[in-house]
């Protein structure tokens, strides 16, 4: 029963995290997620806004996941000593976004394996230099000491992977969010890190997406045996977070296939896309209409006989 209760106080403890310190939260036995703040990096929020987290397996520790900067990462490792002291075994990155890589230096420096899909450290070294760069300027200090650090750890299809004493599912389904997308499964607890596949309550960012290929992984995902859910973004959950992202994407692509269909331009296309009911979510202002301007490219080129996925990955 008191574990019951905590699952159901998680997602208001989650969303709270910008209040206080930096703190994990106990999902399911020995699996916890660390959670960031709702929206975009600002000043406010110190561009904590990614959740990441960790399971403590019976030799050691295996991480999804490092924040925005190089101080999240080494506050990400107090919080773990603060659970336990068994080392780290392995960092896993999810995907090449910058809400999640830049706390690596921190566990490089600490001694661990950073890891991630060949794809995801592609783009991490044609694009996260320039992220960085970018990033400074909002965030200022806390980005003091912060780095590019590429892993040294390449995996490029699926895997059952024994690590800190236990057992985890890193999955590909290819090409979704971004082409290195992985989610982190740990079959013992039920538990899905799921990176940038999956959101909720979030508005996510389609940019480097393959359409159709995220839609499919989302329906793969769904059939797996996930009782809870740690997204990219917002709160833990349960699978019912992989439905809301594929509705997001199905209202998206309804609305700017309806608004291409109809002639109207590529210019006026974003200020008509409006989608009501996820004026809500989080990030909706960022990315909405960014979003809609993407999808809107893929329709053109795919129409054109081109590779819709052509519009993603700039700088490679």
């Amino acid at each position: 029963m008191r574990f019951r209760a905590l699952l159901f106080v998680l997602p208001f403890a989650l969303a709270s995290r910008a209040a206080g310190a930096l703190e994990a939260l106990q999902v399911a036995p020995g699996v916890y997620a660390v959670a960031g703040a709702s929206g975009t990096p600002e000043p406010h929020n110190r561009g904590d806004v990614a959740n990441a987290g960790f399971i403590v397996g019976a030799t050691g520790v295996v991480v999804i996941d490092t924040g925005t900067s190089m101080r999240f990462g080494r506050d990400l490792l107090r919080a773990i000593r603060a659970v336990t002291d068994r080392p780290v075994a392995l960092v896993i990155l999810t995907h090449a976004d910058q809400e999640f890589v830049f706390g690596a230096g921190a566990f490089a420096d600490a001694g661990a394996e950073i890891s991630a899909h060949r794809e995801t450290i592609a783009l991490m070294s044609a694009r996260c230099g320039h992220c960085l760069d970018r990033l400074r300027p909002i965030l200022g200090h806390d980005l003091d000491e912060t780095r590019l650090v590429l892993p040294t750890r390449a995996f490029e299809t699926s895997l059952r992977l024994p690590a800190g004493g236990t057992l985890i599912d890193v999955l590909h389904f290819g090409w979704a969010s971004t082409p290195g997308d992985v989610v982190v499964f740990h079959p013992p607890s039920g538990v899905a890190f799921a990176g940038g596949m999956v959101v909720s309550g979030h508005i996510p960012r389609i940019r480097d997406c393959d359409f159709r290929g995220w839609q499919s992984a989302l329906a793969r995902l769904r059939a797996l045996p996930i009782r809870r859910i740690v997204p990219g973004f917002g709160p833990v959950g349960g699978p019912e977070a992989i439905d809301a992202t594929a509705g997001y994407l199905r209202a998206l692509d309804d609305r700017v296939q309806a608004l291409y269909r109809a002639g109207v331009s590529l210019l006026d296309a974003p200020a008509q896309s409006d989608l009501a009911e996820y004026r809500g979510w989080a990030a909706y202002e960022a990315h909405h209409r960014q979003n809609a301007l993407h999808r809107y490219l893929q329709l053109e080129i795919e129409d054109l006989g081109g590779d819709p996925r052509s519009t993603a990955l700039p700088g490679r």
